[in-house]
């Protein structure tokens, strides 16, 4: 006996021929004949170009075949129209729900059997780390059992997209965990938490200064006030917006942070340029120069700030010193890749016109409140003395303030106020700097990074060799454990105060990191925005960046070992002259 379904139920599109289906419904004259539950056979079937989706049900027909009945004439109309569904005659188009039914539960057991190894590995691991650390071998070996911890934690946070493991909650584990070594090996208890209680104080700095500048720049945003930065270019000539592209990025990153910076410009380039090659060159143009841009002032990128707030550089030297090398750094890659093809193909001009979303209300006097409280830090502490991270926070409360009062009463506008903003900025990577400051300060406590200095200095006499390569190895792991290391291998009794050592230092950890992709927080920001791929961002721009990390690196040398220095009036200033 046949059955004739005149409506299918939740039909979902699975190729063309559906069309024909619906174009040609069953007779009305044969009404649907209905056997007994007991002998209908209907098979639920998934589409198998929607399986992954879990949606897309059929209602087939269904026969009993074991009945051997004949089929009528609007029957066998409908057997044609649905076997149009399956032109082949060889196979349903569809899967059945036996079929998927087992797949999902064979997933599901095989993901939860992952779940259950990967469950069991942590807690080995943390038995096992337990029991060493208890083990008298650790208070014996303290320097040893520190530097192979550091080291694995140091691995996991490397690889963290393959073994699927945040690196701010293996910066956080390795950070107590060498903290307790610390206290094991320490001559007493307390010896150990006076140790933790003076990194903690110099860590909490940093880490409340990023939250408070993350927050105002969330702010900022969120009243879309960088379009009026954005919105002045219109040039849309391809060598000539390379150009500009780079030089607004580099003044941008040196007041903002470089992630920042990447993330608002290669936004404006999602809308100024269509997908092509010549936008993914532009990208790393915008990564170039973020990085360049926030290696010459204090609150450009988080490695001089942390240089900065440490006491190692000052504000107007280190703009003084480093801004023509900063320059140079970009300014050779855009040279270089203005003869490439990619910029020089024809067709590559954008559209005149510029789709962008409409600024918030006030949003002009949000971003000149919020830019104001960035650039006020430094006369801030030259002003009171105070450290920096004080400063943030009173431009973060101003600008609490004044978006509570602009926005009184207006419900709709919740985002566009610091609480909502807090739930927005990059909390993972504030405790990621916590967790990575905790655990180089425990090594400096245990004095690994003085013997670490003395081996360097010994067989690398050369501090130009020194600073350039931690430039270097920033393009492949992160610059912020890398300075961290550095400052507590050096102190400011063997390089003192805006020394030629920690300017270098300053300008090799923030550009360093443009020659991978992986280098640094601008180029991964691109790489996840745009989905570039590693090996073409090696092909396509780590000679150029490599080429203006070397001539900004002679520059520098040349404006230092010449005495150049940059006219400017601010020397004339009190409050920074030795701020």
């Amino acid at each position: 006996m046949s059955v004739v379904l005149p409506h299918p139920v939740r039909t979902h599109l699975c190729n063309s021929s559906i069309y024909k289906f619906k174009k040609h419904p069953p007779p009305a004259a044969a009404p649907a004949i209905l056997p007994p539950p007991s002998t209908l056979l209907m098979r639920i079937n998934y589409c198998p170009k929607f399986s992954s989706r879990r949606n897309g049900l059929f209602i087939s027909r269904a026969e009993d075949k074991a009945r051997g009945s004949s089929s009528t004439q609007p029957q066998s109309d409908s057997d044609n129209q649905l076997e149009e569904l399956n032109p082949s005659g060889t196979c349903d188009p569809l899967c059945s729900v036996d079929e998927t039914s087992s797949e999902d539960f064979e997933v599901t057991t095989n993901q939860a059997k992952t779940d259950s190894l990967k469950a069991f590995a942590i807690l080995a691991a943390a038995g096992t780390g337990a029991g060493a650390i208890n083990h008298s071998w650790v208070a014996e070996n303290q320097d040893l059992a520190m530097a192979l911890l550091f080291g694995l934690g140091y691995a996991g946070i490397i690889f963290e997209e393959s073994l699927a493991f945040n690196k701010s909650g293996v910066g956080l584990l390795m950070a107590v965990s060498l903290w307790v070594i610390r206290s094991i090996g320490a001559p007493s208890t307390e010896v150990a938490v006076s140790e933790l209680s003076h990194a903690s104080a110099e860590v909490s700095e940093i880490v409340f200064f990023l939250l408070g500048a993350m927050t105002i720049v969330e702010i900022v945003d969120a009243h879309q006030g960088f379009k009026l930065v954005t919105d002045n270019i219109t040039t849309r000539k391809p060598r000539t917006l390379l150009w500009v592209i780079g030089f607004v990025t580099f003044f941008l990153s040196s007041v903002l942070d470089n992630l920042t910076s990447t993330i608002v410009m290669v936004s404006l380039l999602r809308k100024l340029v269509p997908p092509s090659e010549y936008r993914k060159i532009l990208g790393a143009v915008v990564v170039i120069a973020a990085n360049a841009g926030g290696a010459w002032t204090p609150i450009g990128d988080v490695t001089t700030t942390m240089l900065w707030i440490h006491g190692q550089i000052s504000t107007l030297q280190t703009m003084k010193d480093l801004v023509i090398p900063s320059i140079v750094s970009l300014a050779v890659p855009l040279a270089l890749m203005s003869f490439t093809s990619e910029v020089n193909g024809k067709g590559q001009d954008a559209a005149d016109v510029l789709a962008t979303e409409q600024m918030a209300p006030r949003g002009k006097l949000v971003f000149s409140v919020g830019i104001g409280a960035l650039v006020f830090v430094p006369v801030f502490k030259s002003l009171t003395g105070l450290p920096p991270y004080m400063g943030m926070l009173l431009g973060l409360g101003v600008l609490w303030i004044l978006t509570d009062a602009i926005h009184y009463g207006e419900s709709e506008r919740q985002r566009l106020k610091v609480p909502q903003a807090l739930s927005r900025i990059d909390t993972q990577g504030a405790l990621f700097f916590l967790g990575i400051l905790l655990s180089v300060s425990s090594l400096e406590a245990a004095g690994i990074l003085r013997e670490l200095a003395n081996y360097l200095d010994s067989h690398i006499p050369n501090i130009e060799l020194i600073a350039s390569s931690i430039g270097v190895v920033s393009a492949i792991i992160d610059n912020v454990p890398l300075v961290a290391a550095t400052m507590g291998m050096y102190d400011l009794t063997s390089f003192p105060r805006d020394s030629e050592f920690w300017q270098l230092v300053a300008y090799c950890a923030g550009t360093g990191g443009s020659m991978l992709i992986i280098g640094s927080a601008a180029g991964v920001a691109f790489m996840g925005m745009e989905k570039i791929d590693f090996f073409w961002y090696f092909k396509k721009v780590t000679g150029f960046a490599f080429a203006g990390y070397a001539a900004g690196i002679a520059a520098y040398l040349a404006v230092h070992n010449l005495s150049i220095s940059v006219p400017t009036t601010l020397a004339e200033i009190p409050f920074l002259s030795g701020s």
